[in-house]
């Protein structure tokens, strides 16, 4: 491991600690996850592709990693920070440490620093761009090519993470068909829906209504993914012409929001976001709670639900009554805001998915 290593925030704040990983700068809007286990499953989510990463939990790589908890095929976040960095790890199943999995995925961590200190200021200053080097610690440079680094409010970054081919999952024969639009999806999402034996075909971003009116799917899963929704025109489009084809749509995070902006209403860039295993959320039509995981830095403004009279609020967030979830009247269409799949994490949010069957059911059925 080096023994320096720097991370400037936009706001001119400035931590030393040390290198881990691969050595080089990394740029990105940095944000917090609360979450105490579950690092590998965050670090290659395709929604965090662009951001550097917080760990609240103290101790990062204690049990190594595993080729079997991945979220996608690489590591999606632009740089680490943590304050305390395991080199070595005991866990018999893993297939290596976390410094070489870092280094072979080309990403830069600062760790040994007060990561609680550091969270507070986040969470009281807001999201913001940041930098972390190990490779030099001149502060001035540094600040300039922060300088030049473009915001997340009014990026699309979808089409970075998105597969750049269509492909399959599931048995051919099975009596429900989904088309996933990909926005950065993750794999367990994609496990969950062939473990109800559905079949997939997992399109681009970019595949036309065509392509997908083609494939005669039973429903349409609209997936999670990074970025801005609101200047996402060309998928907002699409969605709307999804939702008007009458066939069951689900969306999760990404494909939440772009579910709202096609029904009329408005995004917001959130001041520091939602991110961990450990959110509560209500369900207002049962009023049961449920734990659940989260990681969205955007969410549907409240005030623009006033005079949409054919969307209705499902679920709300406990800790600050946001938005988490959402239904047309007039089509069968839902949505949620967090992660019903969440692996690691809780199960409280799993009868989404059995919904979304029924849905299908219902469709088939009439």
């Amino acid at each position: 491991m080096k023994d320096d290593a720097v991370l400037l925030l936009e706001d001119g704040t400035t931590l030393f600690g040390r290198g881990a990983g691969f050595t080089g700068v990394s740029v990105g809007e940095i944000c917090f996850n609360t979450g105490m286990t579950g690092y590998q499953e965050v670090f290659t989510d395709p929604s965090y592709y662009g951001q550097i990463m917080v760990t609240t939990n103290a101790h990062i790589g204690n049990y190594g990693f595993s080729n079997l908890e991945t979220e996608s095929e690489s590591v999606k976040i632009s740089g680490l920070v943590c304050k305390d960095f395991n080199s070595h790890n005991s866990r018999y199943a893993s297939h290596g440490n976390l410094i070489d999995y870092f280094k072979s995925n080309q990403i830069v961590c600062i760790w040994d620093v007060d990561t609680r200190a550091l969270v507070k200021h986040i969470r009281d200053k807001g999201a913001m761009n940041a930098i972390i080097s190990t490779e030099t610690l001149d502060v001035k440079f540094l600040k300039d090519k922060l300088s030049k680094v473009p915001s997340m409010e009014g990026l699309e970054l979808s089409s970075f993470v998105s597969t750049k081919t269509s492909y399959y999952l599931g048995e051919k024969d099975s009596k429900y068909r989904v088309a996933v639009i990909d926005f950065g999806v993750k794999k367990n999402i994609l496990k969950c829906l062939t473990s109800r034996n559905v079949y997939l075909k997992i399109f681009p971003m970019n595949a036309s209504i065509e392509e997908i009116k083609e494939f005669n799917p039973t429903g349409v899963f609209l997936s999670n993914g990074p970025g801005d929704p609101s200047v996402m025109r060309d998928s907002i489009s699409k969605t709307i012409e999804i939702i008007n084809l009458g066939i069951p749509v689900f969306g999760i995070c990404l494909g939440h929001q772009l579910i709202a902006l096609a029904g009329g209403l408005k995004t917001y860039k959130m001041h520091t976001g939602h991110r961990g295993i450990n959110h509560p959320v209500i369900n207002l039509k049962t009023n049961k709670s449920e734990v659940t995981s989260q990681n969205h830095g955007f969410s549907i403004d409240e005030n623009s639900m006033v005079k949409n009279q054919s969307i209705v609020i499902t679920h709300r967030n406990l800790n600050d009554n946001s938005i988490e979830g959402i239904r047309y009247l007039d089509r069968p269409c839902f949505s949620v805001q967090y992660h019903p799949e969440s692996s690691p994490g809780p199960h409280d949010s799993r009868y989404l998915f059995d919904d979304f069957i029924s849905n299908m059911s219902s469709y088939i059925d009439n």
